[in-house]
């Protein structure tokens, strides 16, 4: 990548030479379209390539279904949920379905997808896929938007995608300006709608990716088949490489719809409140927005979603008060803060950068100014000072150990025994003269020391 950069540098600078200004603007304008360093505004998660091979198995639905799918991917444990739930109740389908789940703590969107059976045996299979689709659909909308237009123009060339009794196939154009007049749109302009034939009526298709996408421009993401069980797809149709489960009666279960002008999702609030009447939206709610408390805990695959959402625990603001976050003390510490501010007192670094920042400031002033450098070494004087070298910590040690006296306890004797065995005979000594009777005692005379005659009583004699 460097050699081509330079080489590009060199072009650019001939061509500005040589007086071609148009051409260094269009060269320009290309070698940073195509350079690694111009990204776009969000993070990229996923390339182009898995992006396709992820989408695949999803692109040939209709645009309701599809909205419906990847709104719901955004939640996947509440899919493994629902997934559960449809084994359990094989027989559950369209409105009435979804009316049976209305208690569940599921994403309406996740709600929407037990009546249709069909979609969730496809989910159930993969459920780290599901979760990457969602992951894709948050992180780069309008990639995978544009992935699922690439998609259905490569399966329509390749003859496998065109309207029938189960579905219409619109090709819509681009919007032409008011000065140019465009006969007939590029491919990469189009868009391709999929629509149910009958609005109340929901086929769910079902496909060999490998197959009706034609020849897979990218071998090294090959697109992944999820083969329905018996019973849910006419068999012969497979073969021909599109078919279909049978048809779902739905009223208000799709209440979403792709917005291809966009890369966002628009919401039917009539259909929706129609639905879930628990949780009513009002009629400015008719973009989808991604409802991070039904996310249960699952973690957010790029760093914009983890900063938007965040992965507080339910219940964590509860716990302010414990982390010292009462509104009184905060007040508090903001008083205290423009005090500080006003006596010319800095305030500390709200984070490791700043403070990388200040310390790097700081080391700029102390290299080239050295009035800085003194003051900063004579404000460190006083603290070497004060900080003691290891030998005089060592004497400290020795002065203290030698003043303090030998304390009586009870392991006192247990290194010299000979002494513990002579106190012990003197207590022993000292206790039976205590314990002898007082006749005992008093019957001995006391031995009192021999005295000298004084001088008075000679003279008396």
């Amino acid at each position: 990548m460097r050699i081509d950069r330079r080489f590009s540098a060199v072009l650019l600078a001939w061509l500005a030479l040589a007086g071609w200004p148009e051409q260094v603007a269009q060269a320009a304008t290309d070698a940073t379209a195509s350079s690694p360093t111009a990204v776009a505004s969000g993070e990229a998660v996923f390339r182009q390539e898995e992006l396709d091979q992820m989408l695949a198995p999803l692109a040939l639905y209709p645009d309701a279904l599809l909205a419906q799918v990847l709104m719901a991917s955004t939640y996947p444990g509440d899919v493994a949920d629902a997934v559960a739930w449809s084994k359990a109740h094989p027989d559950a389908s369209g409105d009435d379905a979804v009316g049976q789940v209305a208690n569940e703590p599921w994403d309406p969107s996740v709600q929407s997808l037990v009546a249709f059976p069909a979609v969730l045996v496809t989910l159930g299979q993969d459920p780290a896929w599901v979760q990457r689709v969602g992951d894709a659909f948050l992180a780069q909308p309008d990639d995978v938007m544009d992935s699922v237009q690439r998609l259905r123009r490569q399966a329509q060339a390749a003859g496998n995608l065109q309207s029938s009794e189960q579905q219409r196939v619109i090709v819509q154009p681009a919007a032409p300006s008011s000065t140019t007049t465009v006969v007939q749109a590029p491919a990469s302009t189009q868009t391709i709608i999929i629509e149910p034939a009958d609005p109340q009526v929901v086929y769910v298709p079902s496909y060999n990716p490998s197959v009706v996408y034609g020849t897979w421009p990218n071998p090294s993401y090959p697109p992944a088949y999820y083969p329905p069980p018996a019973g849910y797809y006419f068999g012969s149709a497979l073969v021909a490489g599109l078919g279909f489960a049978a048809g779902v009666a739905v009223i208000d279960s799709i209440w979403g719809d792709c917005d291809w002008d966009h890369g966002d999702i628009d919401i039917d609030v009539d259909r929706y409140n129609n639905l879930n009447r628990t949780r009513q939206l009002d009629a400015s709610q008719n973009k989808w927005q991604h409802n991070a408390v039904n996310r249960d805990g699952v973690p957010y695959r790029d760093r914009a979603n983890r900063e938007r959402y965040g992965q507080r625990l339910p219940g964590s603001e509860q716990r302010d008060a414990l982390r010292g976050r009462e509104p009184a003390r905060a007040a508090d510490r903001e008083r205290a803060r423009q005090s500080m501010a006003q006596r010319g007192v800095e305030a500390p670094a709200t984070s490791n950068r700043e403070a990388r920042e200040r310390a790097q400031v700081a080391g700029r002033e102390m290299r080239d100014q050295p009035q800085a450098r003194q003051r900063t070494q004579a404000s460190a004087q006083p603290r070497q000072r004060t900080q003691s070298s290891p030998q005089a910590r060592q004497q400290a040690r020795q002065k203290y150990s030698s003043s303090q006296k030998t304390r009586n306890n009870a392991f006192a004797g247990a290194r010299n025994p000979s002494q513990a065995r002579a106190s012990v005979s003197r207590g022993e000594a000292s206790r039976a003269s205590a314990s002898r009777p007082k006749v005992e005692r008093s019957g001995r005379p006391v031995q009192r020391a021999s005295r000298s005659p004084s001088r008075g009583s000679a003279r008396r004699r």
